[in-house]
């Protein structure tokens, strides 16, 4: 790793920490730096790569490319996010194989990318799963230019930023629908909402432990309504639960009601 930022950053004419490095790939199989050092200075030529080119550069096991777009408005200034991203297996919190990579022209410091990401990250990248395996490389990473001269905005909770945290938080969401779409011989893409937890981290729980459970997928994968299923998945989240107020919806439909089957006419 450290060869491949001092050689990129040679060819750049930049300090090596300037280089941000992200990988995936085989677990244990470390890459050959000495097959890669030809192609930095070709990488560095390369000023007219798109954000396409990028996108298909990065696929291993994707089946698609995956890019997001959304514009917003800080102070009067209008502001583009562009993103690109990888992933379709090994997929579950923390983010798991995948890279993300996310620009803005917007003229914001470091510590206000930071926080914005992390709160997008969290409802995002954080709150997907495939196949609840994590992995040993992840990274999403968001960077800003600063060509469109905004008034600077040094605290990351300033209303001024809450289109810039929308517009980010849509190319995110964008970006982590689009993985788990891609998931790894998946056939189906499903939403779970959980109201009613006791706060938000408990339905976080409740709601990975529905996704993650074989039994859950299996049953959806065969379009079975069996919504046993899904009240043992709620069980072993080890979450308190007031059984007899208990609600599970397919869509629009209840199929469980006040912790017992609802008939359905």
């Amino acid at each position: 790793v450290q060869d491949m930022a001092t050689g990129l950053a040679a060819n750049l004419k930049c300090d090596a920490n300037a280089i941000m490095i992200a990988s995936t790939g085989v677990i244990g199989e470390p890459l050959d730096v000495t097959a890669l050092a030809p192609y930095f200075s070709k990488l560095v030529d390369n000023q007219t790569a798109s954000w396409q080119a990028a996108a298909n550069a990065i696929i291993t096991t994707d089946t698609f490319a995956k890019g997001a777009y959304a514009t917003c408005v800080i102070e009067g200034k209008k502001v583009t996010l562009c993103g690109i991203a990888k992933g379709s297996g090994m997929i579950a919190p923390n983010m798991a194989t995948m890279l993300g990579y996310i620009a803005t022209d917007a003229a914001l410091s470091p510590s206000v990318l930071e926080h914005c990401l992390h709160e997008a990250n969290n409802e995002s990248f954080n709150a997907i799963t495939v196949d609840s395996d994590t992995s040993t490389n992840d990274s999403v990473f968001l960077m800003a230019s600063g060509s469109v001269a905004n008034p600077p905005i040094t605290d990351p909770l300033d209303p001024l930023l809450d289109d810039f945290r929308t517009a980010l938080g849509a190319v995110t969401r964008d970006l982590a629908i689009q993985i788990v779409r891609d998931g790894e011989g998946a056939t189906k893409l499903i939403t779970i909402d959980v109201t009613g937890a006791n706060s938000k981290e408990a339905a976080r729980q409740i709601g990975l432990a529905i996704a993650n459970s074989p039994l859950v997928k299996t049953a959806i994968a065969g379009e079975d309504a069996n919504w046993g299923r899904i009240v043992m998945a709620i069980g072993k989240s080890q979450e308190p639960i007031a059984q007899n107020k208990l609600k599970v919806f397919f869509g629009k439909n209840m199929v469980c009601k006040n912790g017992s089957a609802n008939k359905l006419i």
